[in-house]
């Protein structure tokens, strides 16, 4: 719902509806706003997702955490982020509401909610989470918005909550500050395909150790300088050659607690952090 003074003309929304944004699911999905579509509020991320098998569209570190918390609960079947809200229903209710619906030039705009979960589990099949930075609910133009977008979902039945970095683990925020800066190398597929069967190696040796630990193995082992090892881990980390727990410390992180991904959907994920 990131959209501030930036906006879609009449003619660029029908543009999207026809392009099949906002429909779908699974891997057919297409998010109503992509990290090229607006400025977002800090980091934006493009990442590939291991149960919708698609490149998901995350405009803040935030939308992040929440993301990869969704991705590793076993319950969740799919994710659906930029879930766009049908604009004949949130002008009713702005008006119901006697709150100023979203505009920009006189331009109505499509509300959006950051996520759209649907799971296994039976007592809540279906939920819609909102990411917002604690700051941003001084502003009572965001509450406003946020008022909206409940009522919208308490119309359709569904389960709405409101996410903020206060519900988040920090070791959750400290893995993706340990990880983004190695996303930003540059590295080419076949030297990351090379390394991932060489570290898989290495991790079954030695499942009880600690990633640090065996960087540092490896380091002596080779000659190489202190640190290389645990940098190279770090960039495929960052690129999900390796899944692991996101709620597990990085620096507690274990060889065996690491699961090397498939090489279909490796290269797959490869091609997302490449663009």
């Amino acid at each position: 719902m990131a959209l501030k003074k930036y906006g879609n003309s009449e003619t660029k929304n029908q543009k999207w509806i026809r392009e099949g944004r906002g429909a779908g699911s699974g891997s057919s999905y297409k998010p109503w706003l992509t990290v090229r579509d607006i400025p977002s509020e800090g980091r934006s991320h493009r990442i590939f997702g291991h149960k919708s098998q698609r490149t998901h569209h995350l405009l803040s570190d935030l939308e992040l955490a929440v993301f990869l918390l969704l991705e590793w609960h076993v319950d969740t079947l799919d994710i659906r982020e930029q879930f766009p809200l049908r604009l004949e229903d949130t002008k009713a209710l702005a008006n119901e509401a006697g709150i100023e619906h979203p505009s920009i030039q006189g331009v109505p705009q499509i509300m959006s909610s950051d996520f759209l979960v649907n799971t296994s589990d039976s007592f809540r099949p279906k939920f819609v989470l909102q990411a917002k930075y604690a700051e941003a609910l001084q502003d009572p133009r965001t509450i406003e918005k946020l008022e909206l977008e409940r009522r919208y979902w308490l119309q359709k039945g569904e389960p709405w909550m409101l996410v903020t970095e206060q519900d988040i683990p920090k070791v959750v925020f400290q893995n993706i500050n340990w990880l983004y800066p190695a996303k930003r190398d540059e590295l080419d597929k076949d030297a990351i395909n090379e390394r991932v069967a060489i570290y898989a190696h290495h991790f079954q040796q030695a499942p009880e150790k600690t990633i640090i630990e065996v960087a540092k193995r490896l380091d002596v082992a080779y000659g190489l300088p202190e640190g290389q090892s645990l940098l190279e881990i770090r960039q495929l980390l960052a690129r999900r050659c390796f899944l692991f727990d996101i709620l597990i410390p990085s620096i507690k992180l274990k060889a065996g607690e690491l699961l090397a991904e498939n090489m279909t959907t490796l290269s797959e994920a490869l091609r997302v952090s490449n663009q």
